[in-house]
């Protein structure tokens, strides 16, 4: 549905985007994740024919961005940071004019339009003012707009910037809701907002992309390693914490253990193995055997938090040594 070869895109002396590469199937929800400034409005602008690409391709269902803009505009739903509002506008009034705006038939409008607001749930607020809607309600009137002509693409560039944890919830529901029909790419720097709503993710820093994959895959690929937290309790009220990691330390195919807690006569570690080698067996046997109760022993989930810091701290410290040489 999307396909993304070689993007470069230049103002001046300066690079926002990097020799990008990635493709996006269609029906799924991708976050385009990155710290601000990385080049992720750039490249949803490129996407959605507002600014031309230095160099590289970029097609949108099938037409490239370049040759073909009217048809890639016809099939893409926007919605950028500042939903685009009339604030003197009621919002059924301004749903109708974003209707003739982006062609729908006008046998089809009245029956897109009740569909727009009942998919983003602004039902109560149809009569009322843009001017006088909360950020939340705005957002949502800004992704019916986006949704109104029935698009094979959405483009989304930061749905919750600004909005209150309720409001945050509300908005990624709503957006969950829409995939499989649409093909979606959310561009966010929160992280958690790809992590809850997102099935696959895009890294990108300082313009260039650092990794596409699924969480669950990026997570596996970057550790190379299998962790495992474990909790013993000692004996008899009594217990050496320091013991206890030397004995963990000393099962074959472990390459760290961390203290994370002792107290109450209770120990508990996170350990890493090599090469993903699993330990579990090993590291029970050897807490059993060392004259302790086992009381926790589960893998250890990394979040996307840990692999967006891992990643961009690489791809950081491979520019200041090419750089250096």
């Amino acid at each position: 549905m999307i396909r993304v070869e070689r993007l470069t895109k230049k103002y001046a002396r300066t690079v926002a985007v990097d020799d990008i590469s990635f493709q996006v199937d269609k029906g799924r929800i991708v976050g385009f994740l990155g710290p601000n400034g990385a080049g992720k409005t750039t490249t949803m602008r490129v996407l959605t024919c507002f600014l031309p690409p230095t160099s590289g391709s970029v097609q949108v269902a099938g037409f490239d961005v370049m040759k073909q803009p009217l048809e890639v505009k016809r099939r893409i739903g926007y919605l950028p940071e500042a939903p685009p509002l009339y604030p003197e506008m009621e919002v059924i009034e301004y749903l109708e004019f974003v209707a003739r705006l982006k062609g729908v038939p006008k046998s089809e409008r009245k029956q897109r339009i009740e569909q727009a607001v009942e998919r983003c749930a602004i039902g109560d607020v149809r009569t009322k003012l843009v001017s006088k809607l909360s950020r939340g309600y705005r957002q949502r009137v800004g992704l019916a707009q986006a949704i109104m002509h029935n698009p094979d693409v959405l483009i989304l560039d930061e749905p919750t910037a600004g909005l209150d944890p309720k409001q945050i919830i509300e908005t990624r529901q709503l957006i969950k809701g829409l995939a499989g029909e649409h093909t979606i790419i959310l561009s966010t720097h929160i992280l958690p907002e790809v992590e809850q709503t997102c099935e696959e993710v895009i890294i990108i820093n300082k313009g260039k992309l650092v990794a596409t994959d699924s969480v669950e895959n990026l997570t596996r690929r970057l550790r190379g390693a299998e962790a495992v937290a474990v909790e013993v309790e000692g004996r008899n009220g009594t217990l050496d914490p320091s013991a206890v990691r030397r004995r963990l330390e000393q099962v074959a195919g472990v390459s760290r253990v961390i203290e994370k807690s002792s107290r109450d006569n209770r120990c508990s570690f996170e350990v890493e193995s090599l090469h993903g080698r699993s330990v579990r067996g090993e590291l029970a046997r050897a807490v059993v055997e060392g004259g302790w109760n086992l009381t926790e022993l589960r893998p250890v989930a990394y979040s996307l938090e840990d692999v967006f810091l891992q990643l961009t701290a690489s791809e950081e410290a491979a520019v200041a040594a090419g750089g250096a040489r």
